[in-house]
């Protein structure tokens, strides 16, 4: 089969590619071996969210609870909810193979492997096909990562994709790696009433966020009353009478239901046949791109395989702009805007643009103005007054905005929008901020006030 495009993998970046593709014209084919949506849809970021927002409300009570407004109990059905899960994915599914079929997308299901420029043979149970190309776009993305000794075991050991399948949630959970997945998938268990055992080796958690907002997530978990370590080396996690143990370097031992190991995550670019191509690649695997997000002649790498930044709207960011310039459309380099990152829970972390360290390292003058999240009407009205919004400024423009506190993607578009535009005082003093909102957070902080 001939066609002017041919993806491989079918997670956003490689959905978003085809269907951009083929609106634009190019005669595309989108191949996955596993589920339309890849790690995103099936298992990171909306079975996570679906988890978090069934058990916010367990949040939320115990915080009235803890200012004396409230009391009560809220029992979450965790069966029920993967129930509801599965079902709201499968709906998914559906809806997106739907919308490739009315653009004229063929999808091929089976395992896709480059058999040389403008070949990729995709083998099925049943049968193999060779599909010829003009272009190839390589989105296959990442998976979860392990080390020697921390190797999940599907018993009581586990990767997030595990976790993310539990029927039931266990009363106690070793979490190791501090980053986005450990922290999100802890605060799950956590609102369902697990003892919560945090390992990080770096000296904090949420380590690529603003040292400020690592240090409020630590208070908060310990407040919690998490048993947090940061700065410690895990020797091994392993099952044993079928609970999980975790041995540090010291010899300390701790041990609960289950373990969670969340210690970052790998390409998927193993057997692809990238060999057989001019294409460079890095560390476990990640390829190389250049301004134009071109691996080699003809071939594109878009979204966690190329390794640049693991966010799902990044890589359909990456996506839309290889099809236009497959299209014609466009021929600039590859260019985005200040790509914002959210960690989800509660509390939540928001943060767009350059922080304080980076411009430290860059050895550039920078000013700090902030608000902290208590002085908010929202936030003391869902009891949850920690926090703050800092908002970092470069030549009286701003240049980076972080936030930590209840709800605070609600205005992740805005500050996007504000670090994008670099936005002096003077208009941030010309904007109306409703109240009462938690806006006003943002509006505090670039005000100053």
């Amino acid at each position: 089969m001939q066609y002017d495009l041919v993806v491989i993998g079918a997670g956003p970046g490689g959905y978003d590619c085809a269907v951009h593709a083929a609106g634009l014209g190019l005669r595309t084919a989108l191949v996955e071996r596993d589920a339309l949506g890849g790690t995103c849809l099936n298992r990171g970021c909306v079975p996570t969210k679906l988890m978090l927002g069934a058990t916010a409300s367990i949040e939320e009570l115990q915080a009235q609870a803890r200012i004396k407004v409230a009391r009560g109990d809220i029992a979450v059905d965790w069966s029920a909810l993967q129930n509801r899960k599965d079902k709201l994915l499968a709906g998914s599914r559906k809806a997106m193979n739907a919308r490739l079929k009315s653009l004229g997308i063929d999808l091929y299901d089976g395992h896709a492997r480059v058999a040389g420029p403008g070949r990729v043979e995709v083998s099925a149970e049943t049968a193999s096909v060779v599909l010829e190309c003009t272009d190839l776009v390589l989105a296959t993305g990442c998976r979860p990562s392990s080390f020697p000794g921390l190797v999940p075991d599907g018993r009581a050991v586990l990767d997030s994709d595990a976790f993310l399948d539990l029927t039931t949630m266990p009363e106690s959970l070793i979490v190791v790696g501090g980053g986005v997945i450990g922290l999100e998938m802890a605060q799950a268990a956590h609102r369902m009433g697990a003892q919560i055992h945090l390992f990080e080796a770096l000296e904090r958690v949420a380590a690529t966020e603003d040292p400020d907002v690592s240090q409020a997530l630590q208070a908060i978990f310990r407040r919690r009353r998490w048993n947090v370590k940061t700065g410690v080396k895990v020797r091994s996690v392993t099952t044993e009478n079928e609970r999980a143990v975790l041995v540090l370097e010291d010899d300390t031992q701790v041990e609960a239901e289950k373990a969670l190991i969340a210690v970052g995550r790998r390409p998927n670019t193993e057997e692809l046949g990238l060999e057989s191509l001019d294409v460079k690649q890095r560390g476990p695997g990640w390829v190389t791109v250049d301004e134009h997000l071109c691996a080699a002649p003809h071939v594109y790498a878009i979204g966690d395989v190329n390794g640049r930044i693991q966010l799902a709207h990044a890589a359909s960011d990456q996506a839309r702009y290889v099809a236009r310039l497959l299209a014609g459309k466009t021929q600039s380099t590859y260019a985005p805007g200040p790509v914002p990152g959210v960690i989800y829970g509660s509390p939540e972390c928001l943060r767009v643009g350059t922080m304080v360290e980076e411009l430290e390292a860059q050895g550039k003058k920078y000013a700090v103005t902030s608000s902290a999240w208590a002085i908010n009407p929202i936030a003391q009205a869902h009891a949850a007054p920690q926090g703050f919004v800092k908002v970092v400024w470069h030549k009286d423009r701003v240049v980076g905005i972080t936030a930590v506190g209840h709800d605070a993607s609600r205005f992740t578009a805005a500050a996007t929008i504000m670090v994008r535009d670099g936005w002096t005082k003077e208009q941030a003093e010309s904007l109306i901020f409703a109240h009462p909102t938690l806006d006003e957070a943002l509006m505090h902080a670039l005000l100053d006030e």
